[in-house]
């Protein structure tokens, strides 16, 4: 069948073109033309030809000077545009209805508010004894998974206030309560990938798990989160709750345009 032949599946050449697209994307550089054709799996001659096209149509340029080629300022245009147009929040609250029927557990969502996290939505499982979540409260950055999840991923510039004022209250841990030991914990999450709060907590017989979501910049822009009793739920790392979590926080941060390693906070 040829390149150009339509058929009731779509235009084949379209479609050959955007999986070039799609290789060189995931290349996250600039690529040379054997580069290209490797990660698409086609020949070179055929990825120079669809090239030549995407060239005019400015969806990819080509240094002169390195013959490297990299998306063209029209491909730069569309992914601004759909990222202008994306509703972060409504993909968020999707993803945590989501969660609550893979698990069925309280599942939340929260975004970065003026004075700290803030939950904007969460979402009640079918089980006779469950959490509820308070729509606008505002989370510890210390205490609550929420919190230490934008904590680890924040700027320091930006949580250093709240935490320094959150180490006065008299039932913080002593080891949260120098500059070392809380680094130490950031770090452990920045690690993990996730944050939990099995053992501190400012509410007494809750426990909960958070992951973060970044955005096409890399950063943290929300947070998702699942609560629930403690010792009603597996906290593990391999557990059901916190593999869920994390495989949710991830899809959702790649659909936002996250890619790579999230940026360490400085």
């Amino acid at each position: 069948m040829s390149d150009d032949i339509d058929n009731k599946h779509g235009v084949q050449s379209l479609e050959i073109g955007m999986s070039i697209l799609k290789a060189m994307v995931n290349g996250q550089r600039s690529m040379m033309l054997k580069e290209i054709a490797a990660a698409a799996d086609m020949p070179a001659s055929k990825v120079h030809r669809y090239l030549v096209s995407l060239i005019r149509a400015g969806l990819v340029e080509q240094d002169p000077m390195s013959s490297r080629y990299d998306l063209g300022a029209f491909a730069m245009n569309i992914g601004l545009v759909a990222l202008d147009r994306l509703d972060r929040v409504r993909l968020g609250l999707n993803t945590i209805a989501d969660m609550r029927d893979e698990i069925n557990q309280t599942t939340a969502l929260a975004v970065w508010g003026d004075k700290g996290p803030v939950i904007v939505r969460w979402e009640r499982p079918r089980r006779p004894i469950t959490v509820n979540v308070i729509t606008g409260t505002v989370m510890d950055l210390l205490s609550s998974a929420t919190g230490r999840v934008f904590a680890a991923w924040m700027p320091k510039k930006t949580v250093a206030p709240l935490i320094a004022a959150e180490i006065k209250a008299p039932d913080v841990p002593p080891e949260l309560k120098t500059k070392t030991g809380i680094e130490t914990m950031l770090a452990d999450i920045r690690d993990k990938g996730f944050a939990d709060t099995a053992g501190f907590h400012r509410v007494p017989g809750v426990a909960a798990v958070a992951a973060p979501v970044f955005n096409f910049k890399n950063e943290i822009t929300m947070a998702v989160v699942v609560v629930g009793v403690q010792g009603m739920f597996d906290m593990s790392a391999d557990g059901q709750v916190v593999t869920s979590l994390k495989s949710h926080a991830e899809a959702l941060s790649l659909r936002l345009g996250a890619h790579g390693t999230p940026k360490v906070p400085v």
